[in-house]
């Protein structure tokens, strides 16, 4: 873990994309403005981990059968039906 001091106003730059900022020191609260590309998902820690139980659990959950669908079926048609559906002899 690399570990820096910045001071209200200072930034650091992440793989030339991704700008971080400190905004303000409140106790010992910091705020931190980031800049990103719209591709890079940000996301505080307590966040991403929910997140990722979330995915981990829908992985893991067994499937649930659909139920399913009653009504018409997938049949092929007859040669005299379809002859008939289009008019054709």
């Amino acid at each position: 873990m690399l570990i820096l001091s910045r001071k209200p106003g200072e930034s650091i730059v992440i793989d030339g994309r991704i700008k971080v900022t400190i905004i303000r020191a409140e106790g010992e609260a910091i705020k931190v403005g980031i800049e990103a590309p719209a591709e890079v998902p940000v996301h505080r820690q307590e966040i991403y981990d929910e997140i990722q139980r979330s995915n981990q659990q829908a992985i893991t959950r067994p499937s649930v059968a659909l139920p399913k669908f009653i009504g018409a079926t997938n049949k092929p048609k007859s040669a005299a039906s379809s002859a008939s559906a289009t008019g054709k002899p």
